[in-house]
């Protein structure tokens, strides 16, 4: 039975546990949020159009919002591998702070309002691209890759590289080669990131029944796959100097970084240890945040010369 108290921030679940607005914000899955709204304002910043600050700043938040339906979704789905699982098992969900129908009905409502927000902010390709975003994380991702495939991270990763190309769509109302490049970037960068988490959380997978591709093809075939994007992910990186969206000295700073990322993924492949994969994984946060806060303040810097 669920005991509601009528109020706009907390109820109280059918486990009898209050919850709050944080618990609502956990389940948007606010570390990915964050990521979302750097890459998205990343992709508006760089795509040199002009949109009025009110507009631009209500289309970044419609975007984060609908990032964070996508997330609702997602742990609704998921409640029952979150809860063998110790990285997640104190989310909302599996710790009993909200219903599952109150999950799902929330992630639904947000994801709605944040694609209508967006048409009316920014247009329809922008909405378009945003509710593909959504449907791709919470359906094909979450409900039909995850479960069934190794490869469910790599064909998933499309949906956490799509949030800079919505947000140069929401400020240009086009897609260009550019902003196809940022997708890239995200795009190859994914797999490697989520492997070497994946191979330093390898018995929570394997305990939850997630297909990672550690627990499919084992720890030796992950460490070379690493290696293997970390290669493709190097020079991609680098592309925005020849197609003019950023400057050499950029260049500079994306070709010493990739070299970093290779030669961790190089030292995993080698000696394969844990402690090494999570080093990678962290490093990794921090590689991806070098590139787009480099490519804007490279943009930055070319225009006051």
């Amino acid at each position: 039975m669920t005991i509601r108290v009528r109020s706009s921030e907390t109820h109280f679940t059918e486990a009898g546990q209050l919850a709050s607005a944080g618990d609502y914000l956990a389940l948007m899955k606010p570390r990915v949020m964050s990521l979302v709204i750097f890459t998205c304002l990343a992709g508006m910043y760089l795509s040199g159009g002009e949109a009025h600050p009110v507009l631009a700043l209500i289309s970044l938040l419609a975007i984060s919002v609908g990032a964070g339906a996508s997330g609702a979704i997602n742990q609704w789905y998921d409640r029952d591998m979150d809860s063998v699982m110790a990285r997640t098992r104190s989310r909302p969900l599996p710790a009993g702070k909200i219903a599952p129908s109150e999950a799902l009905a929330f992630g639904l409502i947000a994801a709605a309002l944040s694609v209508l927000v967006l048409a009316l902010s920014a247009g329809y390709l922008a909405a378009g691209l945003l509710a593909f975003t959504i449907f791709f994380y919470a359906v094909i991702y979450t409900v039909w890759l995850k479960r069934r495939t190794p490869q469910n991270i790599v064909i998933g990763g499309a949906a956490g590289a799509l949030p800079p190309l919505v947000g140069w769509a929401a400020v240009t109302g086009e897609v260009t080669l550019n902003s196809l490049l940022l997708f890239a970037i995200i795009f190859f960068w994914t797999p490697p990131h989520f492997w070497a988490l994946a191979l330093f959380r390898h018995a929570d997978y394997k305990k939850a029944g997630v297909p990672m591709l550690p627990v499919v093809a084992g720890a030796k075939e992950t460490r070379k796959q690493i290696l293997i994007y970390a290669l493709i992910l190097a020079p991609l990186a680098v592309l925005p100097v020849a197609t003019g969206l950023a400057s050499v000295w950029y260049g500079l700073v994306a070709g010493a970084l990739g070299l970093v990322f290779v030669w961790q993924a190089a030292m995993l492949m080698r000696f394969g240890d844990e402690k090494r994969a999570l080093g990678l994984f962290k490093f990794s946060i921090f590689y991806l945040f070098l590139i787009f806060a480099g490519l804007m303040a490279d943009q930055v810097l070319r225009g006051w010369l």
